[in-house]
Protein backbone atom coordinates (compact mmCIF):
# COMPACT_ATOMS: atom_id res chain seq x y z
CA UNK A 1 0.00 0.00 0.00
CA UNK A 2 1.02 3.22 -1.33
CA UNK A 3 1.31 6.59 1.04
CA UNK A 4 1.90 10.08 1.01
CA UNK A 5 3.33 12.77 3.21
CA UNK A 6 0.85 15.10 4.75
CA UNK A 7 0.51 18.26 3.38
CA UNK A 8 1.26 20.44 6.15
CA UNK A 9 -0.03 23.96 6.20
CA UNK A 10 1.86 25.69 9.63
CA UNK A 11 2.76 24.95 12.96
CA UNK A 12 -0.58 25.08 15.12
CA UNK A 13 1.12 25.64 18.32
CA UNK A 14 4.93 24.44 19.91
CA UNK A 15 4.24 23.44 23.77
CA UNK A 16 6.79 23.37 26.30
CA UNK A 17 6.40 23.16 30.45
CA UNK A 18 6.10 26.27 32.76
CA UNK A 19 6.87 26.36 36.26
CA UNK A 20 3.71 28.93 36.87
CA UNK A 21 1.15 29.49 34.17
CA UNK A 22 0.23 33.00 35.35
CA UNK A 23 3.81 34.10 35.60
CA UNK A 24 4.66 32.85 32.30
CA UNK A 25 1.60 34.19 30.47
CA UNK A 26 2.14 37.78 32.57
CA UNK A 27 6.64 37.36 31.37
CA UNK A 28 5.77 36.65 27.86
CA UNK A 29 3.12 39.47 27.31
CA UNK A 30 5.55 42.20 29.52
CA UNK A 31 8.88 41.14 27.82
CA UNK A 32 8.17 39.93 24.39
CA UNK A 33 4.55 41.57 23.53
CA UNK A 34 2.66 38.95 22.54
CA UNK A 35 -0.76 37.95 23.37
CA UNK A 36 -2.56 35.86 26.09
CA UNK A 37 -5.53 34.37 23.84
CA UNK A 38 -6.59 30.57 25.27
CA UNK A 39 -6.39 28.23 28.45
CA UNK A 40 -7.33 24.86 28.71
CA UNK A 41 -7.26 23.30 32.30
CA UNK A 42 -8.27 19.30 32.73
CA UNK A 43 -8.32 17.07 35.51
CA UNK A 44 -7.23 14.34 33.21
CA UNK A 45 -5.35 14.48 29.92
CA UNK A 46 -7.61 13.71 27.02
CA UNK A 47 -5.30 11.88 24.89
CA UNK A 48 -4.08 8.91 27.16
CA UNK A 49 -7.30 9.33 30.55
CA UNK A 50 -4.42 9.89 32.74
CA UNK A 51 -5.48 11.45 36.04
CA UNK A 52 -2.86 14.70 36.19
CA UNK A 53 -4.45 18.13 36.67
CA UNK A 54 -2.91 20.95 34.22
CA UNK A 55 -3.51 24.44 33.18
CA UNK A 56 -2.19 24.79 28.95
CA UNK A 57 -2.20 28.11 27.93
CA UNK A 58 -2.04 29.60 24.61
CA UNK A 59 0.61 33.24 23.75
CA UNK A 60 -0.54 34.37 20.03
CA UNK A 61 3.12 35.58 18.69
CA UNK A 62 1.71 36.85 15.78
CA UNK A 63 1.81 35.98 12.16
CA UNK A 64 -0.28 32.65 12.82
CA UNK A 65 2.27 31.62 15.61
CA UNK A 66 1.14 30.23 19.08
CA UNK A 67 3.52 28.95 21.29
CA UNK A 68 2.00 27.19 24.40
CA UNK A 69 3.17 26.03 27.98
CA UNK A 70 1.86 23.17 30.63
CA UNK A 71 1.83 23.74 33.99
CA UNK A 72 1.88 20.35 35.90
CA UNK A 73 1.45 21.13 39.63
CA UNK A 74 0.98 16.93 40.45
CA UNK A 75 4.09 16.07 38.18
CA UNK A 76 7.63 16.34 39.78
CA UNK A 77 10.08 19.64 39.23
CA UNK A 78 10.87 20.68 35.81
CA UNK A 79 14.58 19.69 34.83
CA UNK A 80 16.44 19.87 31.87
CA UNK A 81 18.68 16.92 29.87
CA UNK A 82 22.21 17.34 31.71
CA UNK A 83 24.02 16.23 28.69
CA UNK A 84 22.55 18.77 26.76
CA UNK A 85 24.14 22.40 26.91
CA UNK A 86 22.16 24.92 27.94
CA UNK A 87 22.57 26.87 24.62
CA UNK A 88 20.91 23.62 22.14
CA UNK A 89 17.70 24.12 23.61
CA UNK A 90 15.87 27.41 22.64
CA UNK A 91 13.15 29.34 21.32
CA UNK A 92 13.44 31.44 18.15
CA UNK A 93 11.42 34.46 17.26
CA UNK A 94 11.81 36.94 13.91
CA UNK A 95 12.07 41.00 14.48
CA UNK A 96 11.85 42.97 11.32
CA UNK A 97 15.32 44.06 11.04
CA UNK A 98 18.69 44.84 13.27
CA UNK A 99 16.90 48.48 14.95
CA UNK A 100 14.35 46.11 16.08
CA UNK A 101 16.35 43.87 17.46
CA UNK A 102 18.39 46.63 19.46
CA UNK A 103 15.17 48.06 20.19
CA UNK A 104 14.57 44.72 22.05
CA UNK A 105 17.35 43.92 23.93
CA UNK A 106 16.82 47.52 25.67
CA UNK A 107 13.25 46.81 26.74
CA UNK A 108 14.29 43.24 27.72
CA UNK A 109 17.68 44.82 29.30
CA UNK A 110 15.46 47.23 30.97
CA UNK A 111 13.33 44.34 32.57
CA UNK A 112 16.30 43.11 34.57
CA UNK A 113 16.85 40.17 32.32
CA UNK A 114 20.73 39.46 30.60
CA UNK A 115 21.06 39.50 27.61
CA UNK A 116 23.48 38.57 25.31
CA UNK A 117 24.60 39.49 22.23
CA UNK A 118 23.52 40.29 19.27
CA UNK A 119 25.72 37.68 17.54
CA UNK A 120 26.50 37.44 13.64
CA UNK A 121 25.52 34.27 11.77
CA UNK A 122 25.67 35.45 8.50
CA UNK A 123 22.70 35.50 7.25
CA UNK A 124 20.96 36.74 10.55
CA UNK A 125 21.76 38.44 13.88
CA UNK A 126 20.77 37.52 17.20
CA UNK A 127 20.22 38.09 20.51
CA UNK A 128 20.16 35.70 23.66
CA UNK A 129 18.31 35.29 27.14
CA UNK A 130 16.07 33.14 29.52
CA UNK A 131 12.46 33.12 30.16
CA UNK A 132 11.40 32.43 34.50
CA UNK A 133 11.31 28.64 33.44
CA UNK A 134 15.14 28.65 31.78
CA UNK A 135 13.86 27.64 28.75
CA UNK A 136 16.60 30.20 26.38
CA UNK A 137 14.73 32.57 24.00
CA UNK A 138 16.34 34.12 20.77
CA UNK A 139 15.30 37.29 19.01
CA UNK A 140 16.56 37.13 15.17
CA UNK A 141 16.73 39.38 12.61
CA UNK A 142 17.71 38.31 9.03
CA UNK A 143 20.57 40.23 6.93
CA UNK A 144 20.87 38.08 4.82
CA UNK A 145 20.98 38.51 0.50
CA UNK A 146 19.05 36.33 -1.88
CA UNK A 147 22.25 34.93 -2.94
CA UNK A 148 23.60 33.90 0.54
CA UNK A 149 20.38 31.97 0.97
CA UNK A 150 20.59 30.40 -2.45
CA UNK A 151 24.25 29.01 -1.46
CA UNK A 152 23.18 28.41 1.71
CA UNK A 153 20.36 26.04 0.24
CA UNK A 154 23.14 24.40 -2.46
CA UNK A 155 25.70 23.22 -0.33
CA UNK A 156 22.91 21.84 2.88
CA UNK A 157 22.90 18.93 1.29
CA UNK A 158 26.42 18.52 0.79
CA UNK A 159 27.39 19.29 4.01
CA UNK A 160 24.92 16.85 5.96
CA UNK A 161 26.54 14.18 3.96
CA UNK A 162 29.85 15.17 5.02
CA UNK A 163 29.26 15.53 9.00
CA UNK A 164 26.84 12.57 8.55
CA UNK A 165 30.17 11.02 7.73
CA UNK A 166 33.15 12.97 9.14
CA UNK A 167 31.36 14.35 12.63
CA UNK A 168 33.22 17.95 11.92
CA UNK A 169 32.36 20.50 10.90
CA UNK A 170 32.24 21.16 6.87
CA UNK A 171 34.01 24.10 5.46
CA UNK A 172 31.19 24.75 2.58
CA UNK A 173 29.67 28.00 4.49
CA UNK A 174 32.86 29.20 5.73
CA UNK A 175 31.88 32.64 5.04
CA UNK A 176 28.93 32.77 7.39
CA UNK A 177 31.55 33.23 10.92
CA UNK A 178 33.10 36.45 9.46
CA UNK A 179 31.41 39.54 10.60
CA UNK A 180 32.32 42.22 8.28
CA UNK A 181 31.79 44.68 11.18
CA UNK A 182 34.19 42.91 13.70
Amino acid sequence: MSTTAPALKRIHHVAYRCNDAKETVEWYQRVLGMTYTTAFAEDKVPSTGEDDPYMHVFLDCGGGNVLAFFELPNQPAMGRDPNTPAWVQHLAFEVEDEAALLAAKAHIEAQGIDVLGPTFHGVFRSIYFFDPNGHRVELACNIGTDEQYAELKRVAPLMLDEWSQTKRAPRHAEWLHKDPNA
